[in-house]
C-alpha cells in the first residue's frame, strides 16, 4: 500500500508553546484553555483536533457520494465537531467526540446513511474506532 501524503508538525513548549509545519503553512501559537487552569487566548490541541475531524469527515461525505444520484457539494454539509477532553480512572486523559453533520438536498434517511457511510471511510473516524467515544446527530435540510 503506498502512501498518499505525509506532513510533519513540530510542538515546542506543550500545551503553551507553538506549532509549526514543515512547509511553514501552519505555524500557530498554544494556550492552555482556562477551563483547565491556563490563561487561553490562543488555540490548543482539542480545537485542532476539532477542525481537522470536522474538514476531514465533511470531504468524506462528499467522497461517498461521488458518482451517485444523491451527490453533495461542499456547499451541502457543515459539519461541526465538539471534542472533550476527559479524566480517566487511571489518571489520565481521554477524548469524547460529538459530530453534528448537516446535509441540505437530501432526506433525513438518505442523509444517515450517506454520514454512516462516511464514518466508515473518514481516516480520523477509522483512526480512533474502538479508542475514543463518537456521537454522530444527522441533520436533513
Amino acid at each position: 500500500m503506498s502512501t498518499l501524503y505525509t506532513t510533519r508538525v513540530n510542538a515546542y513548549g506543550g500545551r503553551s508553546g507553538t506549532i509549526k509545519s514543515e512547509d511553514g503553512i501552519l505555524d500557530l501559537a498554544l494556550a492552555m484553555p482556562t477551563e483547565l487552569g491556563g490563561k487561553g487566548g490562543a488555540t490548543n490541541p482539542e480545537q485542532l483536533f476539532a477542525a481537522g475531524y470536522a474538514a476531514c469527515f465533511e470531504n468524506a461525505v462528499i467522497h461517498v457520494t461521488r458518482g451517485k444520484a444523491d451527490k453533495v457539494k461542499d456547499s451541502d454539509i457543515e459539519v461541526a465537531a465538539e471534542v472533550s477532553l476527559l479524566p480517566t480512572e487511571q489518571g489520565g486523559f481521554q477524548l469524547a467526540v460529538a459530530l453534528e453533520v448537516e446535509i441540505t438536498g437530501v432526506d433525513q434517511a438518505k442523509a444517515e446513511e450517506i454520514v454512516q457511510a462516511a464514518h466508515a471511510v473518514c481516516p480520523y473516524s477509522n483512526a480512533i474506532r474502538g479508542n475514543v467515544d463518537v456521537k454522530i446527530s444527522v441533520f436533513a435540510q
